[in-house]
């Protein structure tokens, strides 16, 4: 019995060094901004929402591109990897995955909205 414990307790700590790694990872990956910074910088910038269609067609922010995640490895190549990227999607989960593939293929200028656009309170385009 004890040493199931054990085995339970090394899993545990092994997935906590693991999620530990990752979002050091993922921070000298992307720039996380507050809204107030996000919207200095994204007029000047490429800015993708990697939300599905149906999501964006609900509400957008105003100027942003549709690439969503599920299409991302596809269409990545409509995003100049000269210009600054900001991304966003509901929460900021996929929005950290894109960004981290991106920085795969040479992207280096990555911003992502911090809480996504579920914390949005800017201006919004609907369809």
């Amino acid at each position: 019995m004890l040493e199931l414990l054990y085995f339970f307790i090394a899993i545990l700590v092994v997935l906590l060094v693991y999620a530990g790694i990752s979002a050091y990872r993922l921070k000298k990956i992307v720039t996380n901004l507050t809204q107030e910074q996000f919207i200095e910088g994204y007029r000047k910038a490429q800015l993708i929402d990697v939300r599905e269609p149906k999501e964006f067609d609900g509400g957008h922010i105003l100027g942003a591109r549709n690439i969503p995640s599920s299409q991302f490895r596809q269409r990545y190549k409509e995003i100049r990897p000269d210009k600054p990227v900001y991304l966003y999607d509901q929460s900021g989960a996929r929005s950290s995955r894109s960004a981290m593939f991106l920085k795969k293929k040479g992207y280096t200028q990555l911003f992502q909205l911090q809480g996504g656009f579920k914390a949005w309170t800017g201006k919004v385009k609907s369809k």
